[in-house]
């Protein structure tokens, strides 16, 4: 009987910026894939709601005989989030096939090793690519979750629209990321608070001057005002914030009900 109460298996804690030498930049490698779920719950506010929130989300939008993306997967987390939310509804989807895609083998090793650890009702595929890679199809859902930010600048619309032209009328994108303000002041404090959380999670001042200077120019933000421009260009009629925490926001984009032919 599959587990409707799916968790990420444990893992080290995140020690990675404790080494007072200058950090190199940072990759989605073994060490990072080894400490990750510590690392992105310790660093990213709202992380744990978010993933209820995505689980709620694919409760009301997911189709039978479609599939589901986690694009930019990382350890499975949102894809667990994902099929233990569908598979503990009284009327499960049939037919539901979920795919998640990241461009790091140690990322998608260790998600292996956490989807089979538990039962499940649904074809589950793990796919090393990159997001060029990767055109969605038959989609009710996909969710990009903290990943677009490390795509080139250049190449964000693009990876929006395939993947809004992948989803079915009425199929909706989940899209996660930390933004920047476009006031100097506002910003700085959004940086101050979030530096605050790290405090509170036990990170030292060194660790958070570590991940920052690993970060720079590999997480490149942008404003709130660019990513619903952007998903509103692709296609998507209906564009809901619905979290934010500090400089980490959550969208649900809605592609619309009708095709072209219909509604013309």
């Amino acid at each position: 009987m599959p587990d409707s109460r799916e968790q990420p298996v444990s893992s080290g804690r995140d020690d990675l910026y404790r080494d007072p030498h200058p950090p190199a930049a940072f990759r989605f490698d073994a060490a990072v894939a080894a400490v990750f779920p510590d690392m992105i719950s310790r660093s990213v506010p709202g992380y744990r709601f978010n993933l209820e929130l995505v689980a709620a989300i694919a409760r009301r939008h997911v189709r039978p005989h479609t599939r589901v993306y986690d694009l930019g997967c990382s350890l499975g987390a949102m894809t667990l989030s994902i099929r233990s939310a569908l598979a503990g509804m009284a009327e499960r989807p049939a037919g539901v096939e979920l795919i998640g895609v990241d461009n790091s083998p140690a990322m998608i090793e260790r998600a292996r090793t956490q989807l089979a650890a538990f039962q499940s009702p649904y074809r589950t595929e793990l796919v090393c690519a990159d997001l060029a890679q990767i055109e969605p199809t038959n989609a009710s859902m996909a969710v990009l979750g903290y990943t677009l930010q490390f795509v080139e600048p250049e190449a964000r619309a693009a990876v929006i629209g395939r993947i809004h032209d992948g989803l079915h009328p009425g199929g909706v994108l989940v899209l996660a990321e930390k933004v920047h303000e476009a006031d100097a002041g506002a910003e700085a404090l959004m940086t101050e608070l979030h530096h605050d959380f790290k405090r509170a999670n036990g990170y030292s001042e060194l660790e958070i001057a570590g991940k920052r200077q690993a970060l720079e120019n590999v997480l490149r933000t942008e404003t709130v005002e660019t990513h619903e421009a952007r998903l509103r260009a692709a296609g998507f009629d209906e564009v809901v914030m619905l979290s934010r925490h500090y400089g980490f926001c959550l969208w649900l984009a809605q592609r619309c009900e009708k095709t072209t032919s219909e509604v013309d």
